[in-house]
């Protein structure tokens, strides 16, 4: 495979220093007040229209070259995640209960070094170089377009980029089609009578009623669902009676857990069959329940043309054998979607090649590798000259 793209010394050392001091000062969502002070001062130094506060926390820097009308939107995630980190790292977290465990730190990053290449750069059009609050289940995406994005910045394509460990080093994946699932919750409390443990006759037992639930709740993907459709449905919470009282036969037991889906039909049809067995069993057992299905976030779909691009970017600016245009979607989900499903959408995977031990997304052992900055900074600046070359 080639080598890096090339980028000085001095500047992958500054975006080294830049990406391991926002690592060291993770921010959960909305609350990027450093992290977008530093994004929107390196943008305003670079020479770039700058607007702050969208959607929260979110930034919005903007570039405009030539006479061109077209414009588009390269978005990166600058939120991290509540959890503790155990790298043992030199900059590792020094908040409390919060570390970049996704590599966003990584996303926002290279997005500010595109911007500051782009400047020097001939293109003819308008990019707004987006940085997104919230990614992690917070809302993020939802909140930049309710606070007016597209009306503030109207964009013909977006594009969207996250890291992948176990990709190898560099390589970009893009792929036409689903990526990413849709991230839907869903709870479901069953309402009984209560009673004493050696008298079960004298109540109405929802304990029992819960785990006839549980057990039937896996049917629905396995005798349901298309088999050519892929789908997911867990129970991840569970919570009833008290163990300082195990002669007490609760009264409620509520459940809870997330739904994934790569369709619109058969997010659909998940929220249905959910609903139908809760309250089916309920009925059995002569006990109510009451269901909640909460539509997060849409699946992440990848549309033709700017696929095309991304394809072409990874391949001008990293090499044929950078890119792939194969390679497995995700059950995972991100709110890029709210930006894709509103105009045409591409979403690629950046390789960063073996992971630390244990250090897949999301695992208090993860750290961003800091030799993909070079690759994605490429990529980034081949998908504007693509766009707008």
């Amino acid at each position: 495979m080639q080598n890096p793209p090339l980028m000085t010394p001095e500047i992958l050392a500054d975006l080294t220093e830049l990406r391991r001091d926002l690592h060291a000062h993770p921010e959960l969502g909305f609350e990027e007040h450093r992290t977008a002070a530093i994004v929107a001062d390196r943008l305003r130094a670079a020479g770039l229209e700058v607007e702050t506060g969208i959607g929260g926390t979110g930034v919005v820097g903007t570039l405009r070259k030539g006479n061109g009308n077209r414009a588009i939107a390269l978005r990166a995630d600058m939120d991290a995640l509540a959890m503790p980190e155990d790298t043992g790292l030199p900059y590792a977290s020094v908040t409390q209960g919060a570390m970049h465990a996704c590599g966003h730190d990584g996303h926002t990053t290279m997005l500010i070094a595109a911007a500051q290449a782009m400047v020097n750069q001939p293109f003819s059009g308008t990019v707004h170089f987006v940085f997104q609050p919230a990614e992690e289940g917070r809302g993020g995406a939802k909140a930049m377009v309710e606070d007016g994005f597209f009306d503030r910045f109207p964009v013909d394509a977006a594009y969207g980029l996250h890291n992948m460990p176990g990709l190898e080093l560099g390589v970009i994946a893009a792929v036409e089609g689903p990526q990413l699932a849709s991230s839907d919750s869903w709870l479901v409390d069953f309402h009984g009578v209560g009673s004493h443990g050696a008298k079960p006759h004298q109540g109405r037992d929802a304990v029992t009623a819960s785990a006839v639930f549980l057990t039937q709740l896996h049917s629905i993907v396995a005798r349901e669902v298309n088999p050519l459709e892929p789908a997911v449905v867990s129970a991840c919470a569970v919570s009833a009676g008290d163990f300082a009282a195990l002669n007490v036969i609760p009264h409620k037991v509520q459940i809870g857990g997330t739904a994934r889906a790569y369709s619109a039909d058969v997010r659909d049809q998940l929220d249905t069959a959910i609903g139908r067995h809760a309250n089916g069993v309920a009925a059995s057992f002569g006990i109510t329940a009451d269901y909640t299905f909460i539509r997060r976030i849409p699946p992440v779909i990848n549309a033709p043309a700017p696929t095309k691009i991304a394809q072409q970017a990874a391949a001008t600016a990293l090499g044929d054998d950078h890119l792939r245009t194969v390679f497995p979607p995700s059950t995972a989900g991100d709110d890029f979607s709210e930006f894709g499903t509103r105009v045409p959408g591409a979403y690629v995977w950046l390789g960063m090649g073996e992971p630390r031990e244990n250090g897949q997304h999301h695992n208090t052992n993860f750290d961003f590798n800091d030799d993909c900055i070079p690759f994605g900074t490429a990529y980034w600046c081949a998908v504007v000259e693509k766009e707008l070359g």
